[in-house]
């Protein structure tokens, strides 16, 4: 089974035929299960408004949402602790460490490099 976090960079490659989202779809058409924070719904949905384009549903249909039943002050302490990130970088990784206390086990999908530097740090396949 393979598992990975995937990140809104990653998505918003595939959505708009990046130079890396043909490699990054086929990346995720591999994995049997992707995980994702539901802020990715909201920061896709954003970058589609944005580009004044309808929502294309179909990049979401087959995420799982890990949503935290607590407050993720130690993962996002071990994720700073690995690298600086911004807000909503920060939450997205600490949220892959909520879902996969052994980072090892999962990818986290990205297409920011500060992103992947801390997840790698952490011990995420990226």
């Amino acid at each position: 089974m393979s598992v990975a976090y995937v990140d809104t960079s990653a998505l918003v490659a595939v959505a708009f035929d990046d130079r890396s989202g043909s490699a990054i779809a086929g990346r995720l058409d591999e994995c049997s299960r992707l995980l994702a924070s539901n802020l990715l719904e909201a920061e896709l949905r954003a970058v589609f408004a944005r580009e004044r384009l309808d929502f294309a549903t179909n990049l979401v249909a087959g995420i799982d949402w890990v949503l935290p039943d607590r407050p993720l002050a130690p993962e996002m302490s071990a994720v700073l602790e690995s690298g600086q990130l911004h807000g909503a970088d920060l939450w997205h990784v600490a949220i892959a460490l909520y879902a996969a206390p052994e980072p090892g086990q999962i990818a986290f999908v990205t297409r920011d490099e500060r992103q992947q530097a801390a997840a790698a740090a952490l011990g995420f396949q990226v």
